[in-house]
């Protein structure tokens, strides 16, 4: 059992847990937290967790654990270690079964008082034009030659065929693509999972919603966004469905065995990995870009039919109801990336679980327009709540890989969530704050109440004060889309 007597107070919101804490550890735990939130994640098994990723082989510099962690498969939610290539491992728990969940913000030049009186109207067509829930199916009818090309092309695909414009594609983390992705590594059973499913929300957490810009901190970030206080913004919440949860399936199974081959050592099963330059390790990151490329294209197509259904409602009652993207980020990824570690060029495979890439200022690979920035990131909170969009900085390549949180994190399981809350309570309780509804299930919503997560608030100042992002808007919800 962990304490909080066994961390080092480095500064008011970093902590850390030293390599010699356990024999096995190759390196330290550090934390970003308020001292509250430190007390409140002692109560699962997360930093427990992140003490045994401190175990893999190949790990460099330390592990970085975000505000919003909670327990998860393996490594924590709201974790990120990087292993140095090439033998160091790679592993399924640190990306996660929803390969490459991540999060859009779409800007809009439509004021809330245009919109207001349609905004009843605008969750019915985006509930009708998005498909949701367990299992659905989408409107896109893929070949199985055409569910390859998504997997190798992501959003490029999506622009082909007229889901996105090539704005749409710039401004997409890897613009859209993971060029190592193999269609060869997948299995038969998840490319049948994947064929009926692009282009659709699924379940869980994952939402569509409409915000208004609630409060701007950074106003020339803004500017370059499109983000103006007053607007509607639209926020695409999802990853790879199906797709995605069959190849972490797969792989964990597989690399079962790897661990033995390669003599590693665990002090976890779940924590299941291999060499990155291993024919195991190979295969499970071509794999897992086809899962990232999947879900880039998922959330364009869901953002082409979103602007379809802003058409439908808002066309000759506002002046432009377009919706222009202003960034695409993944918060479940492993990524081939060059860090500094210790004054030295390193290249290393990060895995961010939970956690958002939040590089800084100058980084070539951003749009011109967000280059002298910082990359945006978007943090969703709950559904009652609110949400950020930050930037990155500087500082965040230098403490935490260029990564920061992801989201509010959970303090209830889903279990418990729906024995504290009934679904039905909770949607009369939305509604009465004005924010419009549309949900599959009662179930469904009581699991996603606003009191099962953490303060996403206090969760954004603790990344913002440890210097890991930048505040520049409060987004509010005003329409949420559940399945």
């Amino acid at each position: 059992m962990i304490r909080k007597q066994d961390f080092r107070r480095l500064n008011p919101v970093t902590w850390e847990i030293p390599q010699s804490f356990r024999q096995d550890m190759r390196v330290p735990v550090r934390i970003f937290a308020s001292e509250k939130i430190l007390e409140a994640t002692l109560g699962d098994r997360s930093i427990e967790q992140a003490v045994n990723v401190a175990t893999l082989p190949g790990l460099v510099s330390h592990v970085v654990v975000m505000p919003d962690v909670h327990q998860g498969y393996g490594f924590p939610i709201g974790g990120v270690a990087a292993t140095k290539l090439p033998d160091g491992v790679i592993s399924p728990g640190g990306i996660g079964y929803d390969i490459n969940c991540g999060v859009r913000v779409l800007s809009s030049e439509i004021t809330v008082d245009e919109a207001e009186p349609w905004l009843d109207d605008l969750a019915s067509a985006l509930y009708a034009h998005c498909p949701s829930g367990v299992g659905v199916k989408g409107s896109v009818r893929l070949t199985a030659k055409a569910l390859d090309k998504v997997l190798r092309q992501g959003s490029e695909w999506a622009e082909r065929n007229g889901f996105a414009t090539f704005e749409d594609v710039l401004r997409t983390e890897e613009q859209g693509r993971l060029a190592d992705a193999d269609p060869s590594c997948v299995s038969d059973r998840a490319k049948q999972r994947g064929r009926p499913q692009l282009g659709t929300l699924g379940a869980g957490n994952h939402f569509i919603e409409v915000d208004i810009i609630e409060e701007i901190f950074h106003a020339e970030a803004a500017r370059a966004m499109g983000l103006y206080a007053g607007n509607l913004a639209v926020q695409i919440h999802c990853g790879s469905r199906g797709f995605g949860h069959q190849v972490c399936s797969d792989y964990v199974r597989e690399l079962q065995n790897a661990v033995q081959r390669y003599n590693i050592r665990l002090p976890d099963r779940e924590l299941v990995c291999a060499p990155l330059d291993s024919p195991e390790g190979k295969r499970y990151f071509a794999a897992m870009a086809c899962a990232a490329n999947y879900a880039f294209a998922n959330r364009q197509v869901l953002t082409h039919h979103a602007r379809m259904a802003f058409e439908e409602v808002l066309a000759g009652k506002v002046g432009n109801w377009d919706l222009s993207l202003v960034y695409d980020i993944a918060h479940n990824m492993g990524k081939i990336e060059i860090h500094r570690i210790d004054g030295e060029e390193v290249t290393v495979c990060v895995h961010r679980k939970g956690a958002t890439r939040a590089f800084g200022p100058g980084f070539e690979e951003l749009p011109e327009e967000y280059r002298d920035l910082g990359q945006p990131v978007i943090i969703p909170g709950s559904m009652g709540t609110g949400s950020w969009v930050l930037l990155g900085t500087e500082a965040s390549m230098n403490l935490a890989f260029g990564s920061s949180c992801h989201g509010a994190g959970r303090t209830m399981s889903r279990k418990q969530a729906k024995r504290s809350v009934r679904g039905e309570q909770l949607l009369t309780k939305l509604e009465s704050q004005g924010i419009h509804i549309r949900a599959g299930s009662m179930p469904g919503l009581a699991e996603e109440a606003p009191q099962a997560y953490k303060d996403v608030d206090k969760v954004v100042d603790v990344v913002c004060e440890a210097g890991i992002a930048k505040k520049v808007a409060r987004l509010k919800p005003l329409v949420v889309i559940k399945g």
